[in-house]
């Protein structure tokens, strides 16, 4: 394949996700991934370009649409929506990419829109670009004023509450890594040293925050990497790892994952203990087996459970009981960048209602004595702190405790909450609370 058939590939990946994500409502990861998975040819430099382009341009898009509306007579908003995707594409590349040169952009961006559009909105597209080229020649626009501006009021006010909302921002515009989990911790650099030399153009790091962690970039395919097929790693970000650590699960334990989903948390936790994992789809049950399947582990049972209305056939007292909460999912925008416009500030309320109700009656199943861990992918107050102290104003029998964990401990010492961020961390956003159940 030659380098500009290369090229074109990677901006016509990254516009036909803008399209899915904005008709189909579709998750920008989930249809990565798909499109990704049918260029079979495409190497790993393009496909981290094609990655880079659309992560890129959903995180400023509508800043990039705005200012791509001033230097047309009529806006673009009535643009079919491809039209709109690839145009998106090639500003976000002049405005944000220099190392692509913006004659570049523009030609294949309007190659592309002619192909499918015919000749006069390909006109169109071209006098349009070239304007925006040419107006931004001497001068680069600020990405973080980007991102901001495209980040709901709402969003940024909500942040701001909490964290250094600009930086939280600014960091959630840098593409994550790929971050690896390898089942033996002990083994972490000797699976580093043979990644290496598997794939020399990539790079691979061991995580700061989990021992199991190694943050791969450039690496392509992660699942066709060496190991991944023998079930000795496994796809999860260092966060996400750190939430399951922070249990503080031991040997000899009976632990239970509430909403175990498709198993990456259950799975550190089976490592070491005797786990039952519930979730409301039986699918991601099912998954969750197929996964622990993989990496040679399992669980004692599974129970598919509308924690909302109640513990179902969930009848055990439990050791620890870890409660992953669904979430508005803002602590990921830097991987579901979609997430700026597509939730609202009345969601916020709906879903504190249902964390509430899913930690209240998981509270009911651990042990006297036990622990109690509660985490969401969020770092707004609404889903953090204020759920925490309705859940201790339901709960009489719970008090908040220090993690019962190394791993969370070095971060916040003796505090019984944490909170991650990309900025401070270098991982996707989570609140994290830790409790321990009274002795009867």
């Amino acid at each position: 394949m030659s380098a500009r058939a290369t090229r074109i590939g990677a901006r016509e990946i990254a516009a036909r996700v803008l399209v899915r994500v904005e008709k189909d409502r579709a998750f920008a990861a989930a249809a990565l991934e798909a499109e990704l998975a049918r260029a079979v040819q495409m190497d790993a430099r393009d496909r981290a370009l094609a990655t880079e382009i659309t992560y890129g341009a959903l995180r400023v898009r509508p800043w990039l649409e705005e200012e791509l509306g001033k230097r047309a007579d009529k806006g673009i908003a009535k643009q079919d929506p491809i039209v709109r995707a690839h145009l998106c594409v090639a500003a976000y590349q002049i405005f944000f990419l220099s190392r692509v040169p913006a004659f570049a952009a523009v030609s294949e961006c309007v190659t592309a829109i002619r192909r499918i559009k015919g000749e006069r909105v390909a006109a169109f597209a071209n006098a349009v670009l070239r304007r925006t080229a040419r107006e931004t020649e001497s001068a680069k626009p600020s990405k973080r004023d980007a991102i901001v501006a495209s980040t709901a009021p709402w969003l940024r006010a909500a942040l701001a509450r909490v964290v250094d909302a600009d930086a939280f921002l600014e960091a959630s515009t840098e593409t994550p890594p790929v971050c690896l989990r390898v089942e033996d911790a002990g083994a972490r650099d000797e699976w580093i040293a043979k990644l290496r030399t598997a794939a020399p153009d990539a790079t691979f790091d061991a995580g700061k925050l989990s021992p199991h962690a190694i943050a791969a970039r450039d690496a392509g395919k992660p699942q066709a990497l060496p190991g991944y097929a023998e079930g000795a790693w496994s796809v999860q970000e260092e966060g996400s790892q750190l939430v399951a650590l922070s249990l503080g699960a031991r040997a000899g334990e009976i632990v239970l994952d509430a909403c175990a989903g498709r198993g990456n948390k259950t799975a550190m936790l089976a490592r070491v203990a005797t786990v039952d994992a519930c979730d409301l789809h039986a699918s991601k049950l099912e998954a969750l087996a197929r996964e622990l399947a993989r990496v040679h582990l399992s669980v004692r049972a599974t129970f598919a459970v509308d924690w909302s209305v109640g513990a179902g056939d969930v009848t055990d007292r439990y050791d620890r009981v870890l409660v992953d909460a669904p979430c508005s999912g803002v602590g990921t925008l830097r991987r579901r960048p979609e997430l700026q416009t597509r939730r609202a500030a009345e969601d916020l309320a709906a879903l504190a209602s249902l964390q509430l109700a899913i930690a209240t009656r998981a509270a009911e199943r651990v042990r006297p004595g036990g622990r109690l861990v509660y985490a969401v992918c969020s770092v707004l107050r609404e889903e953090g702190e204020d759920v925490v102290a309705a859940l201790l104003a339901a709960r009489s029998d719970l008090e908040p405790a220090p993690f019962d964990a190394d791993a969370a401990r070095a971060i916040c010492a003796d505090a019984p909450t944490l909170r991650l961020t990309p900025n401070a961390h270098g991982t996707d956003g989570y609140f994290l609370a830790s409790f321990r159940r009274r002795d009867a």
